[in-house]
Protein backbone atom coordinates (compact mmCIF):
# COMPACT_ATOMS: atom_id res chain seq x y z
CA UNK A 1 0.00 0.00 0.00
CA UNK A 2 1.38 3.48 -0.96
CA UNK A 3 2.23 5.92 1.80
CA UNK A 4 0.91 9.48 1.62
CA UNK A 5 3.46 12.29 1.79
CA UNK A 6 2.29 13.04 5.35
CA UNK A 7 2.76 9.43 6.46
CA UNK A 8 6.19 9.34 4.83
CA UNK A 9 7.30 12.48 6.67
CA UNK A 10 5.99 11.11 9.98
CA UNK A 11 8.01 7.95 9.46
CA UNK A 12 11.18 9.93 8.69
CA UNK A 13 10.64 12.11 11.74
CA UNK A 14 10.26 9.12 14.06
CA UNK A 15 13.46 7.67 12.66
CA UNK A 16 15.35 10.92 13.20
CA UNK A 17 14.23 11.14 16.83
CA UNK A 18 15.19 7.52 17.48
CA UNK A 19 18.68 7.93 16.03
CA UNK A 20 19.20 11.11 18.09
CA UNK A 21 18.69 9.25 21.39
CA UNK A 22 21.53 7.32 23.03
CA UNK A 23 21.25 3.55 22.75
CA UNK A 24 21.01 3.30 26.53
CA UNK A 25 17.67 5.09 26.42
CA UNK A 26 15.99 2.02 24.92
CA UNK A 27 14.88 -1.14 26.69
CA UNK A 28 13.18 -3.55 24.31
CA UNK A 29 11.14 -6.03 26.32
CA UNK A 30 10.46 -9.53 25.14
CA UNK A 31 7.10 -11.09 26.06
CA UNK A 32 8.96 -13.07 28.72
CA UNK A 33 10.09 -9.88 30.44
CA UNK A 34 6.96 -7.85 29.83
CA UNK A 35 4.34 -10.41 30.80
CA UNK A 36 5.98 -12.82 33.25
CA UNK A 37 4.85 -10.89 36.34
CA UNK A 38 1.17 -10.46 35.51
CA UNK A 39 -0.05 -12.87 38.18
CA UNK A 40 -0.05 -12.71 41.96
CA UNK A 41 2.90 -14.32 43.72
CA UNK A 42 0.42 -15.65 46.29
CA UNK A 43 -0.64 -18.32 43.79
CA UNK A 44 1.27 -21.31 42.45
CA UNK A 45 -0.93 -23.56 40.35
CA UNK A 46 -0.40 -27.29 40.61
CA UNK A 47 -2.15 -30.34 39.23
CA UNK A 48 -3.09 -33.62 40.87
CA UNK A 49 -3.87 -36.83 38.99
CA UNK A 50 -5.25 -39.92 40.70
CA UNK A 51 -4.42 -42.83 38.41
CA UNK A 52 -6.57 -45.16 40.52
CA UNK A 53 -9.65 -43.22 39.43
CA UNK A 54 -8.88 -42.84 35.72
CA UNK A 55 -10.85 -45.21 33.48
CA UNK A 56 -9.56 -43.96 30.13
CA UNK A 57 -12.91 -42.57 28.99
CA UNK A 58 -11.29 -39.69 27.09
CA UNK A 59 -13.82 -37.07 28.23
CA UNK A 60 -10.94 -34.88 29.43
CA UNK A 61 -9.29 -34.95 26.01
CA UNK A 62 -12.51 -34.04 24.22
CA UNK A 63 -13.13 -31.15 26.60
CA UNK A 64 -9.59 -29.85 26.22
CA UNK A 65 -9.72 -29.86 22.43
CA UNK A 66 -13.02 -28.01 22.37
CA UNK A 67 -12.03 -25.49 25.03
CA UNK A 68 -8.63 -24.66 23.56
CA UNK A 69 -9.38 -24.74 19.83
CA UNK A 70 -7.19 -27.70 18.98
CA UNK A 71 -8.68 -29.25 15.80
CA UNK A 72 -10.83 -32.16 16.92
CA UNK A 73 -9.60 -34.63 14.30
CA UNK A 74 -5.93 -33.64 14.41
CA UNK A 75 -3.60 -36.27 15.94
CA UNK A 76 -2.36 -33.75 18.53
CA UNK A 77 -3.79 -32.62 21.84
CA UNK A 78 -2.81 -30.60 24.91
CA UNK A 79 -3.64 -33.46 27.26
CA UNK A 80 -3.93 -37.16 26.63
CA UNK A 81 -4.35 -40.50 28.39
CA UNK A 82 -1.99 -43.44 28.02
CA UNK A 83 -2.99 -47.08 28.44
CA UNK A 84 -0.44 -49.43 29.99
CA UNK A 85 -0.70 -53.20 29.86
CA UNK A 86 1.83 -55.26 31.81
CA UNK A 87 1.95 -58.89 30.73
CA UNK A 88 2.75 -61.79 33.04
CA UNK A 89 6.02 -62.37 31.18
CA UNK A 90 7.12 -58.87 32.20
CA UNK A 91 6.58 -57.25 28.83
CA UNK A 92 4.97 -53.81 28.77
CA UNK A 93 2.68 -52.42 26.09
CA UNK A 94 1.48 -48.80 25.96
CA UNK A 95 -0.60 -46.75 23.57
CA UNK A 96 -2.77 -43.64 23.28
CA UNK A 97 -4.87 -43.75 20.09
CA UNK A 98 -5.75 -40.14 19.13
CA UNK A 99 -4.66 -39.19 22.63
CA UNK A 100 -7.53 -41.37 23.93
CA UNK A 101 -9.99 -38.79 22.64
CA UNK A 102 -12.54 -41.55 22.06
CA UNK A 103 -11.44 -43.75 24.93
CA UNK A 104 -10.03 -47.23 24.44
CA UNK A 105 -12.54 -49.26 22.48
CA UNK A 106 -10.08 -51.51 20.64
CA UNK A 107 -8.82 -54.51 22.65
CA UNK A 108 -5.63 -54.42 20.59
CA UNK A 109 -2.69 -52.64 22.19
CA UNK A 110 -0.02 -51.29 19.84
CA UNK A 111 -1.85 -53.14 17.05
CA UNK A 112 -1.35 -56.42 18.91
CA UNK A 113 -3.96 -58.87 20.13
CA UNK A 114 -3.68 -59.40 23.87
CA UNK A 115 -5.13 -62.41 25.66
CA UNK A 116 -6.73 -61.16 28.91
CA UNK A 117 -5.32 -64.21 30.69
CA UNK A 118 -1.82 -63.00 29.90
CA UNK A 119 -2.30 -59.62 31.58
CA UNK A 120 -0.75 -59.08 35.01
CA UNK A 121 -2.13 -55.54 35.36
CA UNK A 122 -3.43 -52.68 33.27
CA UNK A 123 -4.06 -49.01 34.04
CA UNK A 124 -4.47 -45.54 32.55
CA UNK A 125 -2.27 -42.49 33.06
CA UNK A 126 -3.40 -38.97 32.10
CA UNK A 127 -0.65 -36.59 31.01
CA UNK A 128 -0.41 -32.86 30.41
CA UNK A 129 2.07 -30.00 30.76
CA UNK A 130 3.84 -30.26 34.12
CA UNK A 131 4.25 -26.46 34.45
CA UNK A 132 7.78 -27.05 35.70
CA UNK A 133 9.38 -24.82 38.29
CA UNK A 134 12.51 -24.90 36.14
CA UNK A 135 11.00 -25.11 32.63
CA UNK A 136 13.62 -25.98 29.98
CA UNK A 137 11.24 -24.76 27.26
CA UNK A 138 11.52 -21.21 28.60
CA UNK A 139 15.29 -21.41 28.74
CA UNK A 140 15.76 -22.45 25.12
CA UNK A 141 13.26 -20.12 23.42
CA UNK A 142 15.42 -17.69 21.41
CA UNK A 143 12.78 -14.96 21.11
CA UNK A 144 11.03 -15.05 24.48
CA UNK A 145 7.77 -16.37 23.06
CA UNK A 146 7.65 -19.01 25.79
CA UNK A 147 7.51 -17.41 29.21
CA UNK A 148 6.55 -18.25 32.78
CA UNK A 149 4.00 -16.30 34.80
CA UNK A 150 4.52 -15.52 38.47
CA UNK A 151 1.93 -18.21 39.29
CA UNK A 152 4.11 -20.81 37.58
CA UNK A 153 2.07 -21.33 34.43
CA UNK A 154 4.16 -21.43 31.25
CA UNK A 155 2.54 -19.86 28.19
CA UNK A 156 3.35 -19.30 24.52
CA UNK A 157 2.83 -15.95 22.79
CA UNK A 158 1.76 -16.94 19.28
CA UNK A 159 2.54 -13.48 17.91
CA UNK A 160 6.20 -13.93 18.86
CA UNK A 161 6.70 -17.67 18.24
CA UNK A 162 8.81 -18.30 15.14
CA UNK A 163 8.15 -22.04 15.03
CA UNK A 164 11.78 -23.04 15.52
CA UNK A 165 10.79 -26.10 17.59
CA UNK A 166 13.53 -25.69 20.23
CA UNK A 167 10.96 -25.80 23.03
CA UNK A 168 9.40 -28.94 21.62
CA UNK A 169 12.78 -30.66 21.60
CA UNK A 170 13.69 -29.39 25.07
CA UNK A 171 10.57 -30.67 26.85
CA UNK A 172 11.37 -34.03 28.46
CA UNK A 173 7.67 -34.83 28.80
CA UNK A 174 6.68 -34.57 25.15
CA UNK A 175 3.81 -32.20 25.89
CA UNK A 176 4.52 -29.66 23.11
CA UNK A 177 3.55 -29.80 19.47
CA UNK A 178 3.04 -27.54 16.47
CA UNK A 179 -0.49 -26.22 16.15
CA UNK A 180 -1.81 -27.50 12.81
CA UNK A 181 -3.44 -24.15 11.98
CA UNK A 182 -1.27 -21.50 13.59
CA UNK A 183 2.01 -23.38 13.03
CA UNK A 184 3.33 -22.20 16.39
CA UNK A 185 4.32 -24.11 19.50
CA UNK A 186 1.32 -25.34 21.49
CA UNK A 187 0.81 -26.96 24.89
CA UNK A 188 -1.41 -27.22 27.93
CA UNK A 189 -1.81 -23.96 29.86
CA UNK A 190 -3.78 -25.35 32.84
CA UNK A 191 -6.64 -23.40 31.19
CA UNK A 192 -5.27 -20.26 32.84
CA UNK A 193 -8.02 -18.22 31.20
CA UNK A 194 -10.46 -20.20 33.34
CA UNK A 195 -8.39 -20.35 36.53
CA UNK A 196 -8.10 -16.57 36.78
CA UNK A 197 -11.91 -16.43 36.74
CA UNK A 198 -12.20 -18.91 39.62
CA UNK A 199 -13.17 -21.80 37.36
CA UNK A 200 -11.66 -25.27 37.03
CA UNK A 201 -9.76 -26.39 33.97
CA UNK A 202 -11.89 -27.90 31.21
CA UNK A 203 -10.45 -31.36 31.78
CA UNK A 204 -11.13 -31.24 35.53
CA UNK A 205 -14.76 -30.29 34.93
CA UNK A 206 -15.14 -33.02 32.31
CA UNK A 207 -13.77 -35.90 34.39
CA UNK A 208 -16.73 -37.83 35.81
CA UNK A 209 -14.59 -39.73 38.33
CA UNK A 210 -12.56 -36.96 39.96
CA UNK A 211 -9.25 -38.25 38.63
CA UNK A 212 -8.01 -34.70 37.93
CA UNK A 213 -7.77 -31.72 40.26
CA UNK A 214 -6.09 -28.32 40.06
CA UNK A 215 -5.22 -26.14 43.03
CA UNK A 216 -3.10 -23.42 44.58
CA UNK A 217 0.00 -25.02 46.07
CA UNK A 218 0.71 -21.90 48.15
CA UNK A 219 -2.57 -22.32 50.00
CA UNK A 220 -2.07 -24.91 52.76
CA UNK A 221 -5.83 -25.42 52.98
CA UNK A 222 -6.32 -26.14 49.29
CA UNK A 223 -7.53 -29.76 48.82
CA UNK A 224 -4.79 -30.40 46.25
CA UNK A 225 -2.10 -29.09 48.61
CA UNK A 226 -3.50 -31.20 51.43
CA UNK A 227 -3.21 -34.37 49.36
CA UNK A 228 0.34 -33.57 48.25
CA UNK A 229 1.43 -32.88 51.83
CA UNK A 230 -0.27 -35.86 53.43
CA UNK A 231 -0.33 -38.63 50.86
CA UNK A 232 2.29 -40.46 48.84
CA UNK A 233 2.55 -38.73 45.47
CA UNK A 234 5.09 -38.88 42.66
CA UNK A 235 6.16 -36.81 39.66
CA UNK A 236 7.29 -37.80 36.19
CA UNK A 237 11.00 -37.92 35.40
CA UNK A 238 12.33 -36.19 38.53
CA UNK A 239 15.88 -36.93 37.36
CA UNK A 240 15.70 -34.04 34.89
CA UNK A 241 15.58 -31.46 37.66
CA UNK A 242 12.67 -29.55 36.13
CA UNK A 243 10.63 -29.77 39.35
CA UNK A 244 7.29 -30.63 37.72
CA UNK A 245 4.15 -29.34 39.40
CA UNK A 246 1.89 -32.13 38.18
CA UNK A 247 1.63 -34.76 40.92
CA UNK A 248 0.38 -38.33 40.66
CA UNK A 249 -1.30 -40.68 43.09
CA UNK A 250 -0.58 -44.33 42.32
CA UNK A 251 2.05 -43.68 39.65
CA UNK A 252 3.33 -47.06 38.49
CA UNK A 253 7.07 -47.58 38.06
CA UNK A 254 6.49 -48.69 34.48
CA UNK A 255 5.18 -45.29 33.41
CA UNK A 256 7.58 -43.54 31.06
Amino acid sequence: MRQTRREFLKTITRGAIATALPIGAFKFLSPREARAAVASSNVRWGFLVDTYKCVGCGFCVKACKLENEVPYDAPVTRTWVERYVILKNGRMLADTPMGARDGFTDPKVQEQEVNPRDIAKAFFVPKLCNQCENPPCVQVCPVGATYQRADGVVLVDRSWCIGCGYCIMACPYGVRFFHPIYHTAEKCTFCIHRLVKGMNTACVDACPFGARKVGNLKDPNDPVTQVILNQRVAVLKPEYGTKPQAFYIGLDENVR
